[in-house]
């Protein structure tokens, strides 16, 4: 026997048959095992599984044709259906979006999980053995496991009649019975079998009580009948409007899970409708083909009759279990010995009906029933072994190259078979306690196989090994019952010696094994660097490095160079983005045109600026250092005496305030407001409103609010009177109760006991005698308290006061509103909160603050940047903007609010974005979004800048959390030494976030306090230097705060919508229609669930209706509530109370016993509204927007999620108006309009004419010009009336704008593309918004929508980040993935305006009812860290510190930033693993020559951190130009020539796609009959050189990256590793160490350290961890890192059915093309999205070009006149389009 686990089979030449060390597995897929292609019914070859294993090299896959073919006639009919079905699905899947599938699911929604799906997927995994089933279900729990991690709430489902696709092999049968056993009894995961199929009732009513967001379900099953029954699952679920989530093409990472989501749409609704008769005929003629098939051949194998027969075999064999071995339990030993005895039970009586036709058995294919018990003696062996070996020896496992043959095959399924009905009839067993908790453990098929290789091989080769007391005991004690249950005779039945027989049972594999590939143990390149040894030096003596003469080291490559390219500087530092974005320097400039251009700009932003808050600029001093005494309050402060000049100024203060009084008084009284409410009461009272906000004198307000209140009351009182007016208008009482609520709390003091009167008089009227009675008795008339009530009845308004204050004032109730003014604030008297915020800034303290949109958060910003200009002239506030809108807006807003002196070559405020710069470093305010701000700290010889940096404000701080570039705003927060502010409405984990960056603030404090301890400190002054005057001093503060505050000031009040008989009903939505008594009970209430105040009163309603003997009814009656009862004035805090009175009491219904009246309450408040096509919707969308105007609730922004939808919609709306227009003119209006424009044109000519001539003017001719031009003033006056628009045919405010400022507006765009289709729009109050649209066009829309010009406007996210928009109503028009919580509460936040509205409305619109109640309850996702390294990274990191100019500074940034990570926040072990995940990203640079081992940089390190967005594809391409392979692919035309042909173009494209524009296409469109017609959609492979190179880079990476996972494995935490990741079933124990033949057969020893034990099962070992698309599914679990953190560029990607996904050619299509048409048409992309992702394709291109001139001294270079070819020939493509 070899040593280390190798075995030599003697009777083989080539040897090597059974090797633990040296193989190569190839694990074959279960779909080709479990087709029986034959079709025979025949015991001796009914299951060909093992056939099909040896054959699978060659055998077609019967799976995967695309033509149906079924053997069945009757399914044969339903070929076209099925086909038709499959071709939808197909031709949607090119159109699924690859999203995160749980941004959202914090602790609300839930999905569904199909549950064969996820045992296809699981089943089907590479690196799975067949017959593994404890690996297998180690990857069904890893997966399930990650969904629980990251908060996903699911359900799985096994449908009943998906059983049958399995009965053609039991093997598959019994796992998949196992599975659902084990998911029940040993997880908390909730599963559901109750359903037979998804037709059924009792699926469709469980679909409408639960309504998951979405199904995931795989698109491809193990045969075509599975294959079919799944399709036939899709379009069931997508016809009910539920989403669909393919398993094909699911990736996780450490945050998320992203997966191809399709939508459920109307066109599948109605095709399964068209089909309603057909689709539940062709399915039950699937099942019956399955279920007939299979049942038929499953019951050959057993020998009985019916399925009856074999079950009721089971039970009466358990039976027999239960008297032999009363207390047995344990689910392994239940199956091993009731599935032997009857397995041998069975098989004996079936050799006996086969003796009477075959003569001899040894033609019969068969074995003996001696031999099935030699088998079976061996099985039963190896399940002791299970019993007593832990998983850490079984892990060492030896690896078998041999397989079952053919006759024992057919065996072992007959075992499987009763295996299925024994766990089958153990799922309704109730009787008997079963322990199932080694469920997923019953069997071992490569265990089985070594038993059976060790006594048929080397026991006979003489090897006789004790198989230990323990276990031999054990074994026979099994043997002895299962031989009495099978009947045996005393002699049959002895258990030793194992083999009586002579038969193999085994057969040598077909495919030959071959040596795989180790993991070097390489040696780590020893570097010496100070970065290096203070963020990984406690961990660098554990590491493995070489000596300084080691050949490996010695043969460090100090420059890459080649040939052909000598004349190239690698080593260069090249421009960063600062250097290379357009500028437009105001400070700098000299050149007068450019100086106009700049004062034009000037000029905008403050136009801008002012349609953004008003006129409201401020000049900034510098003040002297001195000493400020902190704000306190006025009450406080105590003053002495005044002075003279005191006591004059404030007598000149008085004296204005009693003129400015008595102005107002002549404005009040020239207003004649009771006139103006008699003639029209809404404009009345809108210009009452308009005339309080202006006026400052109280007692001015308080005779404006008595004359209101008088003015209301009459309206009331004559409505009243007027009989025959059956609907009376409520709005008066209510405007007679604001002003009662406003002179009550506001002018108390000022009112007279008149006044009281006519308040008393008023709610005696209304009906509210108990708030009469509140008041003074002595203030009471006792002629009105004697007054009848009979009398004045018929002026009562019917309810009482509190619920009609509810009911109806509710978005009018006063708000806990401050009144005392603080003085740093002069535009409005700040809330307490706010105050807070000014107090932070002015202690120079850090916050997070997390308060909803438009509550006011931002202005703390504008303080912060104020105290900073006041302070000095050299500090800087940097404003850190998500998005390039944001930073317009910001920067505008500063222009306009600040004007500041500064020395010559400084200004206020610039911006940095991607596409433009402008005064950047010389202004104090900067305004940039993160990866600008990064790109500047980063930057090695900008760090004097950083420096100036006083306050950083990070706007929409949650993008954190995002999928794209949130690691910037992660380095930018820990890399920042001064304080800073996070602004965010939807953090739903703020404290978590704050303690981080507490933790990010002590480091720094060390810090500073070292380097001010050390005397070569460059922050101590140095002598000879002059300190700066006027420079106030700064007090430097480290703490971080935590700001919350959760009241919005408006209410929201959501609809949906639904179109009934071409008219639209709105259906209010009671935000408690979102919950489910289940979700009430689990969660409680979503905290920022709120109600309006008539929302409590419906939800009051509700209650009482639902259950008419409530006890509490009473005491929560409205006009009973403690804080109502008698109260005249209800604020918004006392409804607060109600609202939580509510909530608590309904959740007390629940808890005590009463959900069936819960659950009809929440029913009754929930709408039911009717669903139409998209199409409907679509057509009927200006009808809808006509509707808002009519219920007066525009303006309005409409979201959808495609652009092209975003302007089509816009343009019905604008079409349906000019319908509505031409249908009023009367006729000939158009012949009517061209005359006159025809004599206008003419008269025009006319008259220039003359005035050109200059001839001498005589009276005559002076008499004819002048009626020319009464002539033509008369013609345009006419002109000007016939094509007016009418107001009804126009959504266009004209009032709000004059006609100077709107032209100005126009003018800004008059130069666009869009120009007219944008003016046209806006004429009639039309406006888009989205990312295509240019900034001018954005700005224009924002502008004349903010001033009140344009109403509607349809939009993209591009709103949804603070852009200052807010509108009366929110739409939501369109369904996307990417309408989630976050962009919800962003969208939903502009709804409201703060002083124009005192309530939003927030409509759903063509919305399913299940996703608005997932948006309503919801909570947005809490933000978490990801993993925060790359190599590229890396590489940034070691050239800030070793190029700054203050190395000092920069190293502290660089270990900040690696110490950090918001991942590794209180995870000591993943800050060991990030310290070695960073030391072999410098390893690679080493050895790629990017660094040396002083961590200098060299080589092409410049151009790879260039590109750094693009990891890994950017080291892939450096290793392409090195390699030369550009330069031989760049060929010119000619010698003498510089221009390169298509075809050298087309290839570099094809190079670029490959690795710059990857975008993956579903495996399964390659089946489609998609006809393609303008682009070729699958990107070819690379050229073959270049293939070569990628595979040989990917080595490289694979090589070091296996070294590093070999050494982090370490760390694992091994005692979790050896259980089940969800139901944490363990298996570690005590090794077996008596037992000789188990220490042979688990004699694998190496190669098996840093994979998980469980993958050890199936053959795994570390040679495995060579391959990224293995790393996933080997890894030991607990280290944290997947395979995303491996920098690999795979050529080509596989999905888990290992069927492969081909990338998206649409990067070269268009290049070929040039259509955006044929993007959408064939490639699957929008027009909108392609053209962003041709962008940045088309910005990457120029972005390698500009570095490879600034790299090469030689200009007329191959590879740079191609790449600088390539950039112009494809922007100009894009410029077209």
């Amino acid at each position: 026997m070899a040593s280390g686990g190798t075995v030599q089979d003697g009777s083989d030449d080539d040897g090597g048959d059974l090797t633990a060390q040296n193989h190569e597995k190839k694990p074959v897929s279960f779909e080709d095992q479990v087709e029986n292609k034959s079709g025979c019914s025949d015991f001796s070859n009914v299951f060909c599984w093992e056939k099909e294993i040896q054959q699978v090299s060659g055998a077609s896959d019967y799976s995967r044709q695309d033509n149906y073919d079924f053997r069945s006639p009757e399914l044969n009919k339903h070929i076209g259906l099925l086909e038709k079905i499959s071709d939808l699905i197909l031709n949607d899947i090119p159109k699924a979006e690859y999203v995160s599938l749980l941004n959202d699911y914090v602790e609300s929604e839930f999905f569904l999980i199909d549950g064969d799906s996820l045992f296809i997927t699981c089943i089907s995994e590479q690196t799975l053995l067949p017959g593994q089933n404890l690996h297998f279900f180690y990857l069904v729990e890893r997966f399930l496991l990650d969904l629980t991690n990251k908060g996903a709430k699911y359900i799985i489902v096994f449908f009943k009649d998906a059983e049958h696709a399995y009965f053609r092999h039991p093997t598959l049968l019994s796992l998949r019975t196992a599975l659902i056993l084990h998911l029940q009894h040993n997880t908390d995961a909730v599963i559901r079998t109750e359903f037979s199929n998804f037709l059924e009732e009792k699926w469709q009513s469980f679909l409408q009580e639960s309504y998951p967001y979405f199904i995931i379900i795989s698109d491809d099953g193990l045969t075509k009948l599975q294959t079919s029954f799944l399709n036939l699952f899709i379009i069931h679920a997508l016809s009910t409007r539920i989403n669909v989530v393919l398993t094909s093409g699911q990736e996780s990472d450490f945050i998320r899970v992203y997966g191809y989501h399709i939508h459920g749409m109307y066109r599948h609704k109605e095709f399964f409708y068209q089909h309603r008769k057909e689709i539940p005929c062709v399915f039950q003629t699937l099942v019956k083909d399955l279920q007939e098939s299979s049942t038929a051949a499953l019951l050959s194998l057993s020998g009985h009759s019916s399925v009856k027969d074999m079950e009721k075999e089971v039970c009466e064999t358990l039976s027999q279990l239960k008297h032999v071995w009363p207390e047995i339990s344990d689910i392994r030993h239940i199956v091993c010995i009731v599935t032997c005895a009857l397995g041998l039970r069975m098989y004996s009586r079936l050799q006996k009906k086969h003796q009477a036709t075959i003569r001899k058995q040894e033609k019969s294919g068969e074995i003996t029933p001696e031999e099935a018990e030699d088998l079976i003696r061996m099985y039963c062996l190896s399940v002791v072994f299970l019993s007593h070996l832990p998983l850490s020896q079984r892990a060492r496992v030896r690896l078998i190259s041999y397989h079952w043959s053919k006759q024992a095959f057919t065996f072992i399924q007959l075992h499987k078979g009763c295996e299925f009905f024994l766990l089958k009839h153990l799922t309704t067993e109730k009787l008997w306690k079963v322990d199932f908790t080694h469920l997923p453990d019953l069997s071992d098929d490569l265990l089985w196989k070594n038993v059976a290789y060790y006594y048929e091989v080397e026991n006979e080769q003489g090897l006789n090994l004790d198989m230990g007391e323990k276990i031999k005991r054990e074994y026979e004690y099994l043997w002895s019952i299962i031989s009495k249950l099978a009947e045996k005779d005393d002699d049959d039945g002895k258990s030793l010696p194992l083999r009586r027989t002579s038969i193999s049972f085994l057969e040598k594999r077909a495919s030959p094994t071959k040596d795989s590939k180790n993991i070097p143990n390489l040696g780590l390149i020893p570097m010496t660097s100070m970065v290096v040894d203070e963020f990984a030096g406690d961990i660098l003596s554990s590491l493995p490095f070489l000596k300084s003469d080691d050949s490996a080291v010695t043969s460090l490559i100090k420059q890459k160079e080649f040939d052909e390219i000598r004349h190239w500087h690698s080593g260069k530092l090249l421009s960063d983005d600062y250097d290379r974005t357009k500028s437009n320097s105001q400070a700098m400039c000299k050149d007068p045109w450019a100086l106009r251009n700049n004062q034009k700009l000037q000029s905008f932003l403050r136009f801008y600026g002012s349609s953004l808050e008003g006129n409201i600029s401020k000049t900034i001093v510098t003040q002297l250092d001195t000493p400020k005494k902190a704000y306190s309050d006025v009450k406080n402060s105590k003053k002495i005496h005044k002075t003279k000049a005191e006591i004059i100024i404030e007598e000149n203060q008085k004296r204005m305030k009693a003129e400015e009084e008595r102005k107002e008084q002549k404005q009040w009284d020239a207003l004649s407001i009771e006139k103006l409410i008699q003639e029209n009461f809404n404009s009345g009272i809108s210009k009452l409103e308009d005339f309080l906000k202006k006026c400052q004198s109280n007692s001015v307000k308080c005779t404006a609010e008595m004359a209101g209140l008088n003015a209301c009351f009459e309206v009331w009182i004559d409505q009243c009177k007027d009989q025959g007016k059956k609907v009376k208008d409520i709005n008066a009482p209510v405007e007679v109760m604001r002003r009662i609520h406003s002179l009550l709390e506001k002018y108390k003091d000022l009112m007279e006991q008149t006044d009281y009167q006519k308040i008393v008089r008023c709610l005696r009227y209304f009906g509210f005698d108990n708030l009469a009675c509140t008041l003074d008795s002595s203030q009471i008339p006792e002629d009105d308290r004697k007054e009848k009530k009979a009398k004045i009845s018929k002026y009562a308004v019917g309810m009482g006061a509190a619920r009609f204050q509810l009911q109806y004032m509710g978005h009018c109730l006063l708000r806990d509103e401050r009144t005392d003014r603080d003085p740093r604030i002069q535009h409005f008297i700040p809330d307490t909160w706010q105050r807070d915020l000014l107090d932070i800034v002015d202690n120079n303290e850090s916050a997070v603050i997390v308060a909803p949109t438009s509550s006011g958060k931002t202005y703390a910003s504008y303080y912060c940047m104020e105290k900073i200009l006041k302070e000095s002239n050299e500090g800087v506030v940097v404003y850190v903007a998500p998005t390039k809108a944001l930073v317009n807006q910001v920067w505008a807003t500063v222009y306009n609010r600040f004007n500041k002196t500064l020395p010559d070559g400084m200004v206020v405020c610039g911006v940095f974005t991607r596409d433009y710069r402008h005064d950047a470093l010389n202004c104090q305010v900067l305004v940039t979004v993160p990866q600008c701000l990064e790109i500047l700290l980063l930057s090695p010889h900008r760090q004097q800048w950083a420096k100036r940096i006083r306050y950083v404000i990070f706007d929409e701080v949650h993008c954190l959390g995002g999928e794209i570039g949130a690691e910037v705003w992660e380095h930018l927060l820990v890399m920042i030494r001064c304080p800073f502010l996070a602004l965010s409405a939807t953090i739903s984990n703020p404290k978590h976030l704050t303690e981080w960056l507490q933790s990010v603030k002590r480091y720094w404090q060390h810090f500073e306090s070292v380097r001010q301890e050390s005397p070569g400190s460059s922050t101590t002054t140095k002598k000879g230097t002059k300190k700066q005057k006027n420079i106030k001093t700064v007090n430097k503060s480290y703490k971080v705060k935590l700001v919350l505050y959760g009241e919005r000031y408006n209410d929201l009040e959501k609809y949906v919508c639904s179109l009934e008989d071409k008219d639209f009903k709105i259906h209010h939505y009671h935000p408690c229609a979102a919950l489910t008594v289940d979700h009430i009970d689990k969660y409680g209430f979503p905290s920022d669930l709120a109600f309006s105040p008539r929302e409590s009163i419906l939800l009051y309603d509700s209650m009482v209706q639902v259950w008419e003997n409530w006890p509490r009814a009473d005491e929560l009656d409205p006009e009973k509530f403690t804080h109502f009862k008698n109260k005249i004035v209800i604020t918004k805090a006392d409804v607060r109370k109600y609202e939580e009175g509510l909530k608590e009491e309904l959740n007390n219904w629940i808890v005590h016993g009463n959900r069936m009246k819960a659950n009809r309450v929440l029913k009754l408040l929930k709408p039911r509204p009717t669903y139409c096509s998209e199409k409907d919707m679509e057509d009927n969308f200006p009808c809808f927007v006509e509707k808002l105007r009519q219920m007066d609730k525009l303006p309005a922004l409409f979201f959808l999620f495609d652009i092209k939808k975003v302007e089509k919609w816009a343009e019905n709306i604008k079409k349906c108006l000019e319908k509505k227009q031409k249908s009023k003119q009367i006729p000939k209006t158009e012949k009517q309009i061209h005359l006159l424009t025809s004599r206008l044109k003419k008269m025009e000519k006319s008259m220039q004419k003359n005035q050109t001539v200059g001839m001498k003017i005589t009276s005559s001719k002076t008499d004819k010009m002048i009626l020319e031009e009464a002539e033509h003033g008369n013609l345009m006056e006419k002109l000007g009336k016939i094509t007016e628009i009418p107001p009804d045919c126009t959504y266009a405010n004209s009032q709000a704008v004059d006609t100077e400022i709107l032209q100005k507006v126009i003018d800004r765009v008059k130069f666009m593309k869009t120009n007219t289709t944008l003016k046209t729009l806006a004429l009639r109050g039309i406006g888009y918004h989205h990312a295509s649209v240019s900034q001018k066009g954005r700005q224009f829309v924002e502008m004349l929508f903010r001033m009140g010009f344009i109403q509607v406007v349809t939009a993209t996210g591009t709103l949804a980040l603070g852009i200052n928009m807010p509108c009366k109503s929110v739409v939501f028009t369109q369904n996307s993935v990417y309408l989630d919580a976050l962009n919800y509460r962003q969208m939903s936040g502009r709804a409201g305006r703060r002083g124009q509205d005192l309530l939003g409305n927030v409509f759903f619109y063509d919305i399913p009812l299940p996703k608005v109640d997932k948006l309503i309850k919801s909570n947005v996702p809490q933000l978490r860290g990801q993993f925060p390294l790359n190599i590229s990274l890396a590489l940034r990191l070691m050239l800030l510190a070793a190029k700054a100019d203050d190395k000092e500074d920069a190293k502290a940034k660089v270990l900040s930033l690696l110490k950090h990570s918001l991942l590794s926040f209180n995870q000591p072990r993943v800050v060991e693993i990030l310290k070695l995940y960073f030391l072999f990203s410098l390893q690679f640079l080493v050895k790629e020559g990017y660094l040396d081992q002083e961590g200098n940089t060299m080589g092409f390190a410049g151009l790879v951190s260039h590109l750094h967005y693009h990891e890994p594809s950017n080291l892939v391409l450096v290793s392409f130009l090195v390699k030369g392979l550009f330069h031989k692919l760049c060929q010119p035309m000619r010698k003498d020539s510089k221009t390169f042909s298509k075809e050298v173009m087309e290839q570099l494209v094809l190079v670029l796609a490959n690795l710059f524009g990857r975008r993956y296409i579903p495996a399964s469109v390659i089946k489609s009959k998609t006809k393609f017609y303008q682009s070729k959609v699958f990107l070819e492979d690379l050229p073959e050189d270049f293939a070569v190179a990628l595979h040989e880079y990917n080595n490289k990476i694979e090589e070091n990256f296996g070294h590093f996972l070999l050494i982090i494995s370490k760390m694992a935490d091994m005692k979790q590793e050896y259980q089940l990741p969800l139901s944490m079933t363990d298996f570690s124990g005590e090794e077996c160490n008596d037992s000789k033949l188990v220490s042979h057969l688990m004699s694998c020893n190496e190669g098996r350290t840093a994979v998980s034990p469980f993958a050890c099962l199936s053959g795994n070992m570390d040679s495995d961890l060579l391959h990224a698309e293995t790393v996933n599914s080997v890894i030991l679990r607990t280290v944290g890192i997947t395979a995303g953190n491996i920098p690999v560029l795979c050529a080509k990607k596989f999905d888990n059915r290992r069927r492969m996904m081909p990338l998206n050619a649409y990067a070269l299509d268009f290049y070929k093309h040039g259509s955006l048409k044929a993007m959408a048409q064939d490639n699957g992309i929008h027009e909108g999205a392609a053209y962003l992702l041709l962008k940045d394709f088309s910005l990457t291109i120029k972005a390698i070009s500009i570095s490879l001139s600034e790299l090469c001294d030689e200009e007329e270079d191959n590879v740079v006149q191609a790449f600088s070819q390539l950039s112009d020939s494809y922007w100009e493509k894009l410029q077209k389009v």
